[in-house]
């Protein structure tokens, strides 16, 4: 017993130095969790919000707006006639990141899916950044709770190309039950300008058709 006992000393003072140095270790004075680059204070939170005006042919024209809060790991999201009109969904997901050159940024989410559609949702947010490219996605199965024909993949991915620092141009897919479409996946291209905390896109989909459909989107971070 006592030479467990003075092996366990020895273990705790060799280990306890390198444990306060580990980015979890617990803050002495308030005990909450730090991160390398928290401060004393802990991780702060930051928000981003988005609306996206919707100029459909055919059909209604629509509002989607998006509100999304990160907290470290920890990512939350609403949504808003994402799924289907008159529906709201709301998520929780894990922020992951990887990489210095080619960087990869991946938030697997589960969601709850409440209105017109009904369901429960696996969701992800991704990014993928190489110099001035970058591959973004975002995805979700939804399973519909009230209906089973309710139940769809949505995606909606990008490949932009930023020439400057405040100017992206790309290509974009989406596969939605938002709205009427003639086609199942629509592709279509993007512009977008950042001015500081702002952001504006415009989308132009399915060039190719009589009537394209047009997507404005403004979006601030704070």
């Amino acid at each position: 017993m006592h030479a467990l006992l003075r092996t366990l000393v020895v273990v705790g003072a060799v280990a306890g130095p390198a444990w306060a140095q580990t980015p979890m270790a617990v803050h002495e004075a308030g005990g909450a969790p730090m991160t390398e680059d928290a401060g004393p204070t802990g991780p702060k939170w930051s928000f981003e919000a988005y609306t996206y005006g919707y100029r459909v042919p055919d059909d209604e024209d629509f509002v989607l707006p998006m509100v999304m809060a990160d907290r470290d790991w920890l990512h939350l999201e609403a949504r808003y006639n994402y799924e289907d009109m008159d529906t709201g969904s709301l998520w929780a997901g894990y922020n992951l990141e990887f990489g210095e050159e080619l960087t990869l940024e991946l938030t697997p989410m589960l969601g709850a899916v409440l209105g017109d559609t009904a369901g429960v949702a696996i969701g992800y947010r991704g990014a993928l950044g190489w110099s001035s490219f970058e591959l973004s996605s975002e995805g979700e199965w939804l399973i519909g709770t009230r209906d089973s024909a309710d139940s769809f993949l949505y995606n909606w991915s990008e490949l932009t190309w930023s020439p400057i620092d405040w100017l992206r141009v790309g290509v974009s897919v989406q596969r939605t039950r938002a709205y009427e479409s003639e086609l199942d996946i629509q592709r279509g291209f993007v512009i977008g300008v950042t001015a500081s905390s702002l952001d504006f896109s415009v989308y132009v989909f399915n060039v190719d058709l009589a009537s394209p459909m047009v997507i404005a989107g403004v979006g601030v971070v704070f």
